[in-house]
C-alpha cells in the first residue's frame, strides 16, 4: 500500500527479522514497527537498520510523537540513537517522548546523554500502567519472563485493540493478559528450545507450540507472526502461519518486510 494511501490505523513492519543470528545476516529486516492511530505516529522498537526502513518506506520521523522500546537488547533498540536524532530534526525541535523500562536507562544506558534534552521526556514502562498518546493508550499489562526487564503492551484506539507480545518465555497466565482484536506475536523459534548450559530450563522466546497455545485461548479475529528466528524461516513463515490457521481455526499470518497492515481488515471478519 502507498503511504500516500495509507488508512487511518495502519501497522507497518519495518522487519520482521529476531534474534542475534537473524540480526547479523540481515536475511530479513530488523527495523521494528511503526503505528499510525489516527495520526498519532509512534516506533516500537527501532532495530538495527529502522533508519534505513523509515526512508525506504517515505516515512517521517518528525511526525513522531513517541518510541517506544519493550527492552534493551540490540534487536529493539539499536538504532534508537539515530530515530531520536531523525524523530528531533536533528536535535533542534524538541519532541516526542521515549517509553523504555528503568533499566534500560540505568545500565549502559541504550540513549546517548546529549540526546535526552531533545526530548519531551522518558517515561519508563511498569507493568499495570497505562498511557495516552494523543490519540491511543496503551497499557504493559504484565512483566514478561525475558533476560532482561521487558514487557509486551496492549493498545486501544477508538476502534480496536491490539495485543503485542513480545519476547518472552511462555509462562501458564501469559495468554490471559492479552486480549484483542489483533494479536502480534514475535516468533522467534519453530520448536521449543532449552538454554545449553541449564538442561530443561526453557529459552525466553516462544516457539510454534507456544503461539498455538496462546492463539486458541486469547482467540483474536486475527494473529500476525514477526520477529523470525532462523529455524522459522527456514520453515518459510506464510507456511507455519497456514500451518497455525488449520490447528487454531483463526485466522493466522506471517508478517513480511514492508507489510502494512490496514485495521479496518479487522472490521471484515
Amino acid at each position: 500500500m502507498d503511504n500516500a494511501n495509507q488508512s487511518k490505523e495502519t501497522i507497518t513492519f519495518l522487519g520482521t527479522g529476531g534474534a542475534r543470528f537473524m540480526i547479523i545476516s540481515q536475511l530479513l529486516a530488523s527495523g521494528g514497527l511503526w503505528f499510525n492511530f489516527d495520526g498519532t505516529q509512534i516506533l516500537m522498537d527501532p532495530g538495527p537498520g529502522c533508519i534505513v526502513q523509515v526512508t525506504k518506506r517515505k516515512l517521517n520521523p518528525q511526525e513522531l510523537s513517541a518510541i517506544i522500546v519493550s527492552h534493551r537488547h540490540l534487536d529493539h533498540s539499536a538504532d534508537l540513537n539515530v530515530m531520536t536524532e531523525a524523530m528531533t530534526d536533528g536535535g533542534f525541535q524538541k519532541r516526542g517522548i521515549l517509553f523504555t523500562p528503568r533499566d534500560a536507562m540505568e545500565t549502559d544506558s541504550i540513549l546517548h546523554s546529549y540526546l535526552r534534552k531533545s526530548i519531551e521526556g522518558i517515561e519508563y514502562l511498569e507493568a499495570g500502567k497505562t498511557w495516552s498518546v494523543g490519540n491511543v493508550s496503551f497499557t504493559a499489562p504484565v512483566r514478561h519472563v525475558h533476560m532482561v526487564e521487558n514487557y509486551g503492551l496492549i493498545f486501544k484506539t477508538k476502534k480496536h485493540t491490539i495485543a503485542y507480545i513480545t519476547d518472552t518465555r511462555y509462562f501458564e497466565e501469559l495468554g490471559s493478559y492479552y486480549r484483542g482484536d489483533l494479536l502480534m506475536l514475535n516468533l522467534t523459534f519453530l520448536h521449543k528450545r532449552t538454554v545449553p548450559d541449564r538442561p530443561g530450563a526453557p529459552m525466553d522466546h516462544l516457539s510454534e507450540p507456544d503461539a498455538e497455545r496462546l492463539i486458541k485461548e486469547i482467540k483474536p479475529k486475527t494473529t500476525i507472526l514477526t520477529h523470525f528466528g532462523m529455524g522459522v524461516w527456514r520453515a518459510k513463515p506464510e507456511l507455519v502461519a497456514a500451518a497455525l490457521t488449520e490447528k487454531t481455526g483463526s485466522k493466522v499470518i506471517a508478517a513480511t518486510d514492508g507489510l502494512v497492515y490496514d485495521l479496518a481488515e479487522l472490521d471484515k471478519i
